[in-house]
């Protein structure tokens, strides 16, 4: 019988937290579920999935370990800017190319948004250059030390004309 009252205080309290934050707006802090098996071990509730209730789960292994290495992005050097023309107006579809300061090959690469911004993640701890190239205007390129201890840098990219006409 104590049992019992103790189930049902209990229900009454969390009836109680939910309808206040169904109030206030206010969630009360949950634990986060339980780790789910890999896709290759067998489930024990067989073949019942109930994937709808949980949210979906990251995946543990790291996309780089099946190229031979483990690299974690938490201690990335981060490269934030901004590309604009000559005119000093944004100028968005530049390419923009980085490569360890000594090499050939380029390993990075993205391209400016609407805005003429960017942001590329980088390893810490080496010296790179950024090529910036866009269509009528002549290639930048500009170093960037990542050998600072900071994690992140900020850039502004003004690109001259081609002389003589377009590219």
């Amino acid at each position: 019988m104590r049992v019992t009252q103790g189930f049902s205080a209990i229900r009454s309290m969390l009836v109680c937290v939910a309808a206040f934050a169904c109030l206030t707006g206010v969630v009360p802090a949950q634990q986060p579920p339980p780790p789910q098996p890999a896709p290759s071990q067998p489930s024990q509730q067989g073949q019942q999935s109930d994937s709808s209730s949980t949210p979906a789960q990251p995946s543990q292994s790291s996309s780089s370990s099946s190229k031979g290495g483990s690299h974690s992005h938490a201690n990335d050097f981060l490269v934030i800017g901004t590309v604009f023309t000559d005119k000093a107006y944004a100028l968005p579809g530049a390419r923009l190319r980085v490569r360890r300061t000594g090499e050939k090959k380029f390993r990075w690469e993205t391209y400016t948004n609407s805005r003429g911004e960017f942001a590329l993640r980088v390893p810490q701890g080496g010296e790179y250059e950024i090529v910036v190239i866009a269509k009528g205007f002549a290639d930048q390129t500009n170093p960037v030390s990542a050998k600072s201890g900071i994690s992140e840098d900020n850039v502004v990219y003004r690109m001259q004309p081609v002389p003589g006409g377009k590219k």
